[in-house]
């Protein structure tokens, strides 16, 4: 094993080619007040395995790649489900982390238009112009 850091985390983005940004929360007691706090920092990281959005992966410290990435993707710990996107997406424009409402609106759209959206199987669409 070789002497370089590693670090667990969630990708909160994965907007560019190849490089996704991961936000990594530490966990420690003020030195003083004794209260716990919640550190998180997002990192930058080279990702040939093709992590999505909400995955937990683990970065590994590497050279410079670029200007601002210095770690890469070593493993993806755990996929997570369409569901846990939506509720990390939406966590995430409540705090106002990398990507506007509207964004993220058309991403879910994007992802609940893949999937049926009535279980019978029934056209959905000329029901909703009757309706109208």
């Amino acid at each position: 094993m070789n002497r370089r850091r590693r670090l667990v985390g969630v990708v909160v983005s994965d907007k560019m080619q190849k490089t996704v940004v991961v936000m990594v929360t530490r966990t420690m007691r003020h030195p003083l007040y004794q209260k716990v706090i919640h550190k998180r920092k997002k990192f930058k990281a080279h990702d040939e395995l093709g992590a999505r959005v909400g995955d937990l992966v683990r970065i590994v410290e590497s050279r410079p790649l670029s200007k601002t990435k210095r770690w890469v993707v070593e493993a993806i710990l755990k996929r997570a489900e369409a569901a846990e996107r939506e509720e990390l997406l939406e966590e995430l424009a409540e705090v106002g982390v990398e990507q506007e409402w509207a964004e993220i609106e058309a991403e879910l759209e994007e992802t609940t238009s893949a999937a049926p959206s009535s279980p019978e199987g029934e056209d959905t669409t000329e029901a909703s112009k009757a309706e109208a």
